[in-house]
């Protein structure tokens, strides 16, 4: 789900590019290239294996003209691909530190969801590095990183422009949060409005059913779902 509330929040006006940090199996990108009618996007996966399940994706979708999936660490990013230019980068980074909970036996599950490889200030650090001035951020993560999220994001001159929590109903805390940020922005924030998982009656909202109606128009795998 969190991927697919990703692409739902994130934006990109036509002609432009995205580069999606961890892209694991390219759910984000096969999403914002279905959203969107960027010029290009990019998926970037340390995991070659993973990788290649990405690759499959964008083929079985037809997006291969349009999606692309490289085999790379994040923070090598700006050294491959064009630093300081870039219009859009997302990413859906580990969100448990390393040492903050039992990693999962599979090690590319741990690697996904634990700071292992890369952790949260090489992720904003590696998406500084590549956007344009004024290019745009776009990130989920947990609530519980919300302070170290701003401050590795203006240490790294991304100013927190949006916020929105995502909660499983009316009531309940926040789970997830969705943020952007703005190279080189002026301060000031929006706090919208939340996202509701479940209504009083235990069914997804209205607004869920819209965003997973779009994912549906993609083919994806199965964990977007």
């Amino acid at each position: 789900m969190d991927a697919v509330l990703l692409a739902a929040f994130a934006r990109a006006r036509p002609g432009e590019t995205i580069v999606d940090l961890g892209t694991g199996t390219g759910i984000v990108a096969i999403l914002m290239s279905a959203k969107t009618k960027a010029k290009k996007i990019i998926g970037i996966e340390i995991q070659p294996d993973i990788a290649e399940m990405a690759r499959r994706s964008v083929e079985g979708n037809g997006l291969s003209d349009k999606v692309s999936i490289e085999v790379m660490d994040i923070m090598e990013a700006s050294r491959h691909l064009p630093a300081g230019k870039i219009d859009v980068v997302v990413a859906n980074p580990p969100y448990t530190k390393w040492g903050g909970g039992l990693p999962n036996p599979d090690e590319s599950r741990a690697i996904s969801r634990h700071e292992i490889l890369c952790a949260l200030e090489d992720v904003v650090m590696a998406a500084s590095s590549l956007l344009r001035h004024h290019g745009e951020f776009y990130m989920v993560h947990r609530p519980d990183r919300l302070c170290d999220i701003m401050v590795e994001m203006r240490k790294n001159h991304l100013e927190p422009k949006e916020l929105r929590v995502v909660c499983p109903r009316v009531g309940d805390a926040p789970s997830l949060l969705l943020i952007k940020g703005l190279r080189n922005g002026n301060p000031g924030m929006k706090l919208l409005s939340p996202l509701y998982i479940y209504d009083a009656n235990g069914n997804y909202t209205s607004e869920l059913r819209s965003i997973y109606n779009m994912s549906e128009k993609a083919d994806t795998p199965d964990d977007a779902r």
